[in-house]
């Protein structure tokens, strides 16, 4: 959180990262990126990551990629990071004749192109691709908007065309440096004294920006994302105190100071229709709280956008502890929002897991500030994104009808569940990606997979692919787990990946998975399923799964089950024919 200064960064690269988790970088580029890549490294250090990194050198990109025993590929990357700088576009512009400007977006577009085509033939990792900062260079004035001929014209098509043919690529990522200096302006960007001495574009003082819009896109494609905002409510999301001056003098809407909150709540809105799930977390009598998302005309969020809503008089870390609980994620997936230092410093002290914004002391900049940091990076959508607030609120009914039931086993029975089982399909992919790079804590192997990858485990026949489904009386689930079956041999299957959302722990669907997982293996004639379990930070809660379910232990975290004598593990969960 906040910004660190590159001098600062640079002194991490001091110290140890050995403890940390591991991930490689490579950057090509036509321009120097030697400090950025200190500043990614200093960043790192700072989200407790030792980032490995390869600087090809200036102006190495084509040898880089079109070599398949190039430097770049035995450096074996998780990711790669491509800088095409604009200064080096604009020398090549001015050099090609008048007649020839007009095409040269879509030329630079199918140069970047067959770079990504290159890197994905020989090395299918996740490409990176900044984006271009325009530039005008006052030749035409604003009539270069309108002229086909001007660089300005052709920089903001490139970005269009840019962006239109990531869209279309699995495995590229953009990272926007144009949207950075419509942020901080070019003058606080770009720098062409630098890239005049040294090829270097961007401004020493704004590497720690660009770096963390990196950072930001290698952790939401390594699962480390946030799900949930925790919000306050009397002066975050409108301004004063309900409980003081009443629903009806509460500051929102089009009159005053309310726009600011209007337009934070919209903000949130927009958040929740992505798929972040949205709290409550407020000292407040709980009537008078939720009073103004059920009456007040000018709400823009309502009661049934959010998955908790807790107003009561306990202390907030309390409360933060309680959601976290029943949501069932991690603490580094949620973010607390509060205008009150006092409660934002209390809470953080006590949980420094959780990102706790340092909001501006004026409530007009709250705004731009959240925006400005990126919290909710992500590297995919999925349709089901958009439901997870009902199923979560669906989730508050089941667990108020549990408590009505004399013991669980009769709870479970009664709900009816029933779930679907499918090999991977394509309308599923996105959201089957999401799954491997967003579980961690029911998660055997927590091997991170781009919807790319996916596709392509799809389509290859040494994989066999299963998907679950599960609805019950009070709603679809949705995808809930996610098994990638690896034929190793004639006679043996190793389970790649087993994860399973956490929302249906101990329901059942454990058991409904193995059973599955052995009836594939005997349908292809498969004799014997290996499985694997590789612990992390958080899935400690699998490290007994295998045993649990009938897997014979054969050291080292392997276990392995035979599919003529495994016996079909108990469940409540009844399989729905497709």
């Amino acid at each position: 959180m906040g910004r660190v200064p590159f001098s600062t960064l640079r002194k991490n690269l001091k110290k140890d990262a050995s403890s940390f988790r591991k991930v490689r970088l490579a950057l090509i580029g036509n321009c120097s990126m030697q400090l950025l890549d200190q500043a990614l490294r200093g960043s790192a250090w700072e989200r407790r990551t030792e980032l490995q990194t390869l600087d090809t050198g200036y102006d190495q990109v084509t040898s880089s990629v079109m070599s398949p025993d190039s430097e770049l590929y035995r450096f074996h990357p998780d990711f790669i990071l491509i800088q095409l700088c604009t200064e080096r576009l604009y020398e090549e512009f001015c050099a090609l004749p008048r007649e020839q400007r007009e095409h040269f977006a879509d030329t630079i577009s199918d140069r970047v192109k067959s770079i990504w085509h290159g890197i994905v033939s020989q090395c299918r990792k996740p490409v990176l691709q900044f984006d271009f900062p325009e530039f005008d260079d006052g030749v035409s004035g604003s009539f270069a908007i309108k002229t086909k001929h001007s660089f300005l014209f052709q920089i903001r098509r490139l970005n269009a065309l840019i962006q239109d043919a990531a869209s279309e690529e699995e495995w590229v990522f953009p990272v926007s440096l144009a949207s950075l200096v419509a942020e901080e302006g070019a003058k606080n960007i770009c720098d062409p004294g630098l890239y005049r001495l040294a090829k270097m574009p961007l401004k020493v003082e704004s590497l720690p920006l660009a770096a963390k819009r990196v950072l930001d896109v290698t952790d939401a494609l390594a699962g480390r994302l946030r799900k949930c905002v925790i919000l306050d409510l009397d002066n975050t999301l409108w301004g004063g105190v309900i409980g003081d001056d009443g629903m009806e003098n509460i500051r929102i809407g089009e009159l005053g100071d309310g726009r600011i909150y209007s337009e934070l709540q919209r903000y949130f809105k927009e958040l929740k229709n992505r798929g972040i799930m949205l709290a409550v977390c407020s000292k407040n009598d709980p009537e008078t709280a939720i009073r103004p998302f059920r009456e007040h005309p000018e709400m823009i969020l309502k009661e049934e956008d959010f998955s908790i809503f807790l107003a009561n008089w306990n202390e907030k870390a309390e409360n933060i502890r309680l959601i976290r609980d029943r949501l069932n994620i991690g603490m580094d997936s949620m973010v607390f929002v509060d205008d009150n230092p006092f409660e934002r410093e209390a809470v953080r002290s006590q949980i420094p897991d959780l990102t706790v914004p340092e909001l501006p002391e004026d409530p007009g900049e709250y705004l731009a500030f959240l925006r400005s940091e990126n919290l909710f990076e992500t590297a995919s959508w999925s349709p089901e994104d958009s439901e997870r607030t009902a199923q979560y609120r669906a989730e508050a009914l089941r667990s108020e009808f549990a408590s009505s039931r004399s013991s669980y086993s009769d709870y479970l029975k009664s709900i009816g569940m029933l779930a679907r089982v499918r090999p991977f399909e394509p309308f599923h992919y996105a959201r089957i990606a999401q799954l491997t790079q967003r579980s961690n804590q029911f998660n055997l192997r927590t091997v991170r997979y781009t919807e790319g990858e996916i596709r392509a485990i799809a389509e290859n026949s040494r994989f066999l692919t299963l998907s679950f489904f599960l609805k019950d009386r009070f709603g679809d689930y949705g995808l809930i787990g996610v098994v990638i079956l690896e034929k190793r041999t004639e006679t043996e299957l190793f389970i790649d990946t087993f994860l399973m959302s956490c929302r249906v722990l101990k329901r059942g669907m454990e058991a409904f998975i193995f059973n599955s997982i052995m009836q594939c293996a005997r349908n292809h004639g498969v004799r014997r399923v290996a499985g694997e379990y590789l612990p992390t930070q958080k899935n400690a809660l699998v490290s007994g799964l295998y045993s649990e379910y009938g897997f014979a232990a054969d050291g080292n975290g392997r276990f392995h089950a035979d599919t003529d004598t495994y016996t079909n593990q108990p469940t409540f969960v009844g399989k729905e024919e497709s």
